[in-house]
């Protein structure tokens, strides 16, 4: 992306910043509008939303400390300038379809590009708002970034299923759908890097856990849900059968926080006193960014057997890489992606559930409402498997061996400061933005028969035939016997004709279209928008119906 650009990002609740107990996908967006801010090379960047934000509000956001390297500013979603200008409008969603509606009423199809982000893929929900792509005015032009091949396979699984039943429902070629480039999300490897080399921090913590001598700390950063997240048993009994391996003493620390509150607490502590009754297991405040800084300092592998469908891509092993530990992660979607066999770690092999009956039962019991996506989820987690003995002998061969936990965290750290650094991420991200101008740019105009969502377009056009009569520019209007401007003030004290002002012109205005009528006895409703700015005339249509509304304008012709 050419510097002295401009990048809009819609962020539909405004404020970005994250409130207690986050979800990985907010800490995501979180990191990511900061590092295109940052790194992107744009001159302004433009925080579209669903609610008023101020300037300096996103400044805070984006820049907390204080030094934004471009102008920023906040802005409402429905006004497309700067994403027409900028050429994209990135959103951290995959969600396309609604933006798409907007684009093409305000600017057309190629007024710009359209890139969202897949953070999950479980949630049929969320399957179908991806899909809608298919029958919305995306484009090719337009991206949905997926974070790993594995993401990127089973969401061209979906579309080309999706567009195959369209296809048999409706007939017709295969519709246009969005580029599904495969870009990671990223970190910020140097300063996980400083957290980690604090040897006076290792110590301190390696001390407080009571880990002594060479024992070694074992080490897992993230939401302590078994639901979405891992279940633990595996874990626990991976780190219990490698101090047996090794007749080493072992330690595990969990940093996260329990969704289920003490009742998940318990839950886990109950699973590590029967899975790993001799392993020393401490559960730590994830919220707490000191905590997690701390256990980069004092840990010695990180542990992550993930078996959630929840999870597509995984950014704490990515962190653990960039602080020097080696990983010992599950075989699974994203994780294959970013921790490479027997050189920054180790991947154990996991097993899937048989398709068909049950799984196809779990997913009808979810769509019809029987069971909470937490539970659809829960049991699909439940019914994967992760190798526990290859997991046990990962951890015992680190162990054993310091030169290998040495070596595969240098490699780990390389691999995260080359390939997941938000600077080189971000690279890729502007990158992608440039080939979608390219496209766009080359490609020829087509045809557009719907201006407007036909299902949600403008009400009192699908709803016309509801009233009598609509209000055309030729219909012609006059005061209603004995009405004026005293009817103006009487409404400005009833607080039921106040509502909803924000569509209409201002009092004032009202007051002129009255005095219009009282000096003109009958005017067209062309004569009166054409006694106003031309930028004021739509909420002036609206005032006209108003005023009618409270009984202070006729549309009736006289009755004879």
């Amino acid at each position: 992306m050419k510097s002295g650009s401009r990048l809009a990002i819609y962020h539909p609740p405004g404020r970005i910043g994250l409130k207690a107990n986050p979800f990985g996908k907010d800490v995501a967006n979180l990191q990511l509008y900061r590092a295109l801010a940052t790194h992107g090379g744009f001159s302004r960047v433009d925080l579209l939303s669903n609610l008023p934000v101020a300037d300096a509000d996103v400044a805070a956001d984006l820049f907390p400390d204080g030094r934004p390297p471009c102008q920023v500013a906040g802005g409402s979603v429905l006004s497309t300038e700067a994403a027409a200008e900028g050429g994209v409008l990135f959103r951290g969603q995959p969600e396309l379809d609604a933006l798409a509606w907007l684009r093409r009423k305000a600017t057309g199809d190629r007024g710009y590009s359209l890139v969202g982000l897949i953070h999950t893929l479980a949630p049929p929900a969320m399957r179908q708002m991806i899909a809608s792509a298919l029958t919305a005015p995306v484009q090719p032009w337009d991206a949905v970034i997926c974070t790993s091949p594995s993401v990127r396979d089973a969401v061209s699984r979906m579309f080309d299923g999706w567009g195959d039943f369209l296809g048999e429902r409706y007939g017709g070629e295969a519709r246009p759908r969005p580029q599904l480039p495969v870009i990671p999300l990223g970190v910020h490897a140097q300063e996980i890097r400083d957290k980690a080399d604090r040897p006076g921090a290792r110590a301190r913590v390696r001390s407080d856990l009571g880990v002594e001598g060479d024992e070694v700390l074992v080490v897992w950063i993230g939401r302590l849900s078994f639901f979405e997240k891992a279940f633990p048993q595996p874990m626990f009994r991976a780190v219990e059968e490698a101090g047996r391996l090794t007749g080493r003493r072992m330690h595990f620390a969990l940093a996260g926080w329990f969704p289920g509150g003490e009742t998940d607490r318990a839950r886990y502590e109950q699973a590590a006193a029967a899975y790993a009754p001799s392993v020393q297991v401490d559960f730590q405040d994830g919220n707490d960014p000191e905590v997690v800084a701390d256990l980069w300092a004092a840990g010695d592998i990180f542990l992550s057997l993930v078996d959630n469908i929840q999870e597509t891509f995984g950014i704490t092993p990515i962190e653990a890489m960039a602080a020097g530990l080696p990983v010992v992660a599950s075989d699974w979607d994203g994780y294959r992606f970013t921790v490479r066999d027997r050189s920054e770690g180790f991947l154990i092999p996991t097993l899937g559930g048989p398709p068909g009956g049950l799984g196809e039962a779990l997913a009808a019991r979810h769509a019809i409402g029987l069971d909470s996506y937490q539970a659809f989820v829960g049991a699909v987690a439940q019914h994967t498997a992760v190798h526990v003995g290859r997991a046990a002998e990962a951890i015992a061969e680190l162990t054993r061996n310091p030169d290998l936990r040495r070596r595969m965290g240098a490699a780990g750290r390389a691999r995260a400061r080359e390939t997941f650094d938000w600077p080189v991420v971000v690279r890729q991200l502007t990158g992608l933005f440039e080939e979608l101008a390219a496209l766009r740019a080359a490609t020829p105009a087509g045809p557009r028969t719907h201006r407007l969502h036909p299902l949600g377009g403008d009400p009192f056009a699908d709803f016309a035939g509801f009233a009598t009569h609509d209000l055309g520019l030729e219909r012609r209007l006059r005061l209603r016997p004995g009405a004026g401007t005293s009817d103006l003030a009487r409404s400005a004290g009833v607080e039921l004709d106040g509502a909803f002002r924000m569509w209409r012109a201002p009092p004032e205005d009202a007051a002129r279209i009255v005095e219009l009528l009282s000096q003109a006895g009958e005017l067209g409703v062309r004569d009166i928008l054409l006694a106003f700015p031309v930028e004021r005339r739509r909420a002036i249509q609206m005032s006209l119906v108003w005023l009618a509304k409270i009984g202070v304008l006729d549309w009736l012709p006289p009755v004879a």
